[in-house]
């Protein structure tokens, strides 16, 4: 079968690898129709590289249909169309029954003190092949492989797999009041599901991304959205009656504009042999922070920050008086995707499509432009926000 392959820093190309077979009972083979390349594909395309082999296969937003399937799998046959979460998880652990399937005990990469496997994303989690290819085996099926309908377009269902749900759960780790003010700091693909998730529920939303286009997209579903500038805490401030937002959004993570010093450091880090790399990654503060830090400094005196955004280092540094001062509750973590199907997959079906899901692809590609739109999107040329491959 073709499939996307990391292959170095930047490079990715399309190749030629043998098709997934059944290895458990519990497995699916589902053939891809769909696949998105999400922001935190460019993490691996660009500064993951030390936890990668080349020819891992990318991606971990998939959907399609299910052409075989193992002895154990109980609730899906061969014809069943499913979009498939990018965690892996057992559905019955101790973790798993408590809503918090990312960290589930059953796939957990123990080796690397890491949470739940997820498809395509590097040794810390599992190295579990991707979805970005023409074939894919789907471990504990039963539970990772959700059944939807056979009607409607691909991309009413396809952001299941990941960023309507992890939107969500940003939007609800934030826990702003009612008739609070949401700010949402970065306007890419999650970013936008959060300000709409926001808008859904009955908040003021205050957006901030410094590319002209993402802005536009959100001013389509009523966002309020301000550029990246040097004042922009000061006028989120301004426009919240001088206290700040009630909760912010943090949907950006470790490539936030600024802080050139961290970006060479995260260079010279991808330069190093790998055991030396990962070492540095898992132990130096390498993030750019500056989304965090305006996300800090944006949110009011008792007030919520929710990470959505991923990050790397683990010698980052928080303001950590400043937080205790002013009594600011952060949350964050991986999107625990099964929790919040349940609520999610009525909003998608709904004719009205109140989140707007099939208002983001910007591009809709085959397989085999794969690498050229990892270089677009990591570039953020062309208005591109969101990539759907087609196998």
């Amino acid at each position: 079968m073709r499939a996307l392959t990391w292959q170095g820093k930047r490079k990715v190309s399309v190749e030629e690898v043998p098709a997934p077979r059944i290895q458990e009972p519990t497995d699916a083979i589902v053939r891809i129709t769909s696949t998105a390349i999400c922001g935190s594909d460019l993490h691996l395309y660009e500064l993951f590289g030390p936890f990668i082999d080349k020819g891992d296969i990318l991606g971990h937003e998939p959907m399609g249909i299910v052409e075989e399937v193992g002895s154990g799998v109980t609730g899906l046959a061969p014809g069943d169309r499913v979009v498939v979460t990018f965690n892996i998880a057992c559905g019955t652990c101790y973790m798993c029954v408590r809503g918090l399937q990312s960290q589930c005990e059953t796939t957990q990469v123990t080796q690397h003190g890491t949470g739940a496997s997820l498809f395509g994303y590097t040794k810390l989690y599992g190295q579990v092949p991707g979805g970005q290819a023409e074939y894919l085996r789907v471990p504990l099926a039963d539970y990772n492989a959700v059944k939807i309908s056979p009607e409607g377009p691909d991309e009413r269902y396809l952001f299941l797999s990941d960023i309507v749900p992890t939107a969500w759960q940003g939007v609800a780790y934030a826990d702003v009041p009612d008739e609070g003010i949401l700010a949402v700091m970065g306007l890419g693909p999650v970013g936008q599901f959060a300000a709409r998730i926001g808008r859904h529920l009955g908040h003021r939303v205050i957006a901030v991304d410094p590319v002209a286009e993402r802005r536009a997209l959100a001013d389509r579903h009523g966002i309020e959205t301000l550029d990246l500038t040097d004042d922009v805490v000061d006028r989120i401030i301004d426009l919240t009656d001088g206290r700040g937002a009630d909760s912010v959004v943090e949907a950006v993570g470790m490539e936030a504009h600024g802080n050139s010093a961290i970006g060479m450091m995260q260079q010279a880090a991808g330069l190093l042999p790998d055991p030396l790399a990962r070492k540095v990654m898992e132990k130096v503060g390498v993030d750019r922070m500056t989304a965090i830090y305006n996300s800090l400094d944006a949110v009011r005196r008792g007030g919520t920050v929710s990470l959505s955004g991923v990050y790397a280092g683990e010698a980052d540094i928080l303001p950590m008086k400043s937080m205790f001062d002013r009594q600011v509750t952060l949350r964050m973590g991986q999107c625990n995707v099964r929790r919040w199907i349940d609520d999610l997959l009525p909003l998608v079906e709904d004719p009205a499509d109140p989140l707007g899901v099939l208002d983001l692809v910007t591009h809709s590609v085959g397989l085999d432009e794969a690498p050229r739109m990892y270089e677009i999107f990591q570039k953020k040329e062309e208005g591109c926000i969101k990539v759907v491959l087609k196998p």
